[in-house]
This record gives structure tokens, C-alpha cells and sequence, in this order.
């Protein structure tokens, strides 16, 4: 089937809440397909993940024409007691790239290229 990302065998640091969430905070009118390519995921699951992520009031999004824009409650503190007081900003800090310091092409494809 064309458009559907390969399945990821093994286990990840991250799950795909955490991804899609980032994504987000990374392009906040990002479309539901953008974001899935990018977290290599299937679109239906990441409209799951965004209905997760609003019915917990992490997420909200507001309609401007054909366009989602999502607002992210950086405030909001993560579900887990391990994370007791971490808030979605802390996680997103570590998470989202600054638009300066995205891959370049002296880096190799899909790995930042090291400051000093």
C-alpha cells in the first residue's frame, strides 16, 4: 500500500504521543500527513494520537479555512509519577528543533551536525 510507513521493529526511546506532540511543536499548522510521514506513522494514527492529545487538554486546535492550527498547553505536566512535575515545555526543550539548528547539508541526512 503506497503512503504507509514501514513498521518499526524493536523498541524506541520516544513514543508516538511524544512524537506527534513534537512535530506539532515544531510546525504548528503542520497537516495530519505531514506529521505522519515525519513520525512514520499511518494517518489514522496520528489523528488518534492528536484526539488523545486534546481530550487530555495537552493539545487544542483551531480551524482557519482548510488549516488546523494546534496550540500546545506548555504548562500542562506530563501523566506519568516518574515525571511528577515535568512540565510539556520541559519535554518539548529537549524534543524540538530550532529552526538554526536543523540538519545541513555538511551533516549527515538526519543527524544534527555538532556544535561547539
Amino acid at each position: 500500500m503506497d503512503g504507509v510507513p514501514e513498521p518499526h521493529t524493536g523498541w524506541t526511546f520516544l513514543t508516538n504521543h511524544a512524537r506527534v506532540l513534537a512535530a506539532i511543536a515544531d510546525n504548528h499548522s503542520a497537516r495530519i500527513r505531514d506529521i505522519a510521514a515525519h513520525c512514520r506513522l499511518t494517518e489514522r494514527a496520528v489523528q488518534k494520537i492528536i484526539a488523545d492529545l486534546e481530550q487530555d487538554g495537552y493539545l487544542s486546535h483551531t480551524r482557519e479555512g482548510r488549516t488546523n492550527t494546534y496550540r500546545i498547553d506548555p504548562g500542562k505536566v506530563l501523566r506519568h509519577p516518574a515525571e511528577a512535575g515535568l512540565t510539556v515545555a520541559s519535554l518539548m526543550s529537549l524534543l524540538v528543533k530550532d529552526e538554526a539548528a536543523r540538519v545541513t547539508t555538511s551533516a549527515p541526512r538526519g543527524l544534527p551536525r555538532a556544535t561547539t
